[in-house]
C-alpha cells in the first residue's frame, strides 16, 4: 500500500498551481510531484542543493511521453532534513549515495509502483545509478544530465592542483566547527551568492531568474538545511562514478552541456567507453544544468531515447 499524503500544497516559491505529494519513507516526509496518466514511468532526481523545481521545464514535455515523478531527496527541497548521522527511524540519516539510491528504489516501489527510467542531474546521476545497481529490478535506464565527477573525492585528490590537494581536508576540518559551519552556510545561502554561482555554472545568464533563485533559496531556509549541507561537503568517500557504470545492469544515456566549469566534459567524455552507455551527446555551449538552462534541447533528446526504450519488451 502507497503511504501518501496528497495534502501538500505549493510553496511561495514555486508556481501556484502546481501540487505536490508527500511520501512517508523510514520515518520522514518525502516531497514529490507527478504528470501523466500513461506511458512508461520516469522519475526525475535532482543535484546537491536543489529540488523538483529544477525539473519544471521538463515535467509538463516528458509528461506527454510517460508518467513522470519527480522528487526531493532527503536532506533537500520539500522533504526533511533530518540530523546527519547513523540511521535512527525519523531521527536521523547518513547522507550518502547509498542512503539516496535506497530511497529512490523504495519510491519506484511503493509509490510508482514499476520499475522506471531514472534521469539524473550532477549527483543526482550518481543517486540513480546507485539505485540501479543496488535494485537492477526496479530501474529500466538511466539518463545521467552532466554527471558529477566528484574531483573532490578522496580517490581524486592526487589529480587535483596543489592547492585543492592541501586546501580541501583543511576546509573540510575546520567547517566540522558546527559554529563556523554554520556561519559558513549562512553566507552561501544568501541570494547574490547563489546567483553568483549559478552564473558561473549556466552558459546563458539569462536561465538564472528570480523565479530559480526563490526555488533553491526557500529550502535552504529550513531548519536543519545547513547541517545537511556541511554533512555532504565532507562527504568525500562513497562511489565514484566509474565505480558504478562498470557494473550498471542497465543502459545509459549521457548528456552534457559542452560549457560546464565544475563538470569539464573531456573527463566526462571518457565515460563513453563503459558498456552500458549507449550514447554520449555533447549539448554545445549549455552549462552545468542543461534541463533547466537548455529545455527545448533536452526534452526532445530524452523523450525519443526513453520512447525507444519503452518498445523494448
Amino acid at each position: 500500500m502507497k503511504n501518501i499524503d496528497t495534502s501538500l500544497t505549493a510553496s511561495s516559491a514555486e508556481p501556484a498551481t502546481a501540487q505536490y505529494d508527500l511520501w512517508h519513507w523510514k520515518g520522514f516526509s518525502i516531497r514529490y510531484q507527478t504528470q501523466g496518466k500513461s506511458g512508461p514511468a520516469i522519475v526525475l532526481i535532482h543535484g546537491f542543493g536543489a529540488s523538483l523545481g529544477h525539473w519544471r521545464k521538463n515535467i509538463p514535455e516528458l509528461a506527454t511521453t510517460g508518467r513522470v515523478f519527480a522528487l526531493d531527496l532527503i536532506g533537500f527541497g520539500g522533504s526533511d532534513k533530518p540530523t546527519p548521522g547513523v540511521f535512527q527511524f525519523g531521527e536521523q540519516v547518513e547522507y550518502t549515495f547509498e542512503t539516496w539510491g535506497e530511497q529512490i528504489a523504495d519510491f519506484c516501489r511503493e509509490v510508482v509502483g514499476e520499475p522506471a527510467f531514472l534521469i539524473g542531474n550532477s549527483i543526482g546521476c550518481i543517486a540513480a545509478m546507485q539505485a540501479a545497481v543496488d535494485h537492477s529490478d526496479l530501474v529500466r535506464a538511466v539518463a545521467l544530465l552532466n554527471c558529477s565527477l566528484r574531483l573532490l573525492h578522496d580517490r581524486r585528490r592526487a589529480t587535483q592542483p596543489w592547492f585543492k590537494r592541501i586546501g580541501t581536508p583543511i576546509l573540510q576540518k575546520v567547517l566540522k566547527n558546527r559554529a563556523i559551519g554554520r556561519a559558513f552556510f549562512r553566507q552561501v545561502a544568501q541570494p547574490k551568492t547563489v546567483r553568483k554561482i549559478l552564473s558561473q555554472a549556466y552558459a546563458h545568464p539569462e536561465a538564472v531568474t528570480d523565479e530559480l533563485i526563490e526555488i533553491l533559496m526557500a529550502p535552504a531556509k529550513e531548519s536543519g538545511a545547513a547541517d545537511v549541507f556541511l554533512a555532504f561537503t565532507g562527504y568525500s568517500q562513497g562511489p565514484l562514478p566509474e565505480d558504478l557504470l562498470e557494473v550498471l545492469p542497465c543502459p545509459a544515456l549521457i548528456l552534457w552541456g559542452s560549457a560546464d566549469p565544475w563538470e569539464p566534459i573531456a573527463l566526462g567524455q571518457e565515460f563513453a567507453k563503459y558498456a552500458c552507455v549507449e550514447q554520449f551527446i555533447a549539448l554545445e555551449g549549455v552549462g552545468h544544468c542543461p534541463q533547466d538552462e537548455s529545455p527545448e534541447v533536452v526534452n526532445p533528446i530524452l523523450q525519443k531515447w526513453i520512447s525507444s526504450h519503452a518498445m523494448i519488451t
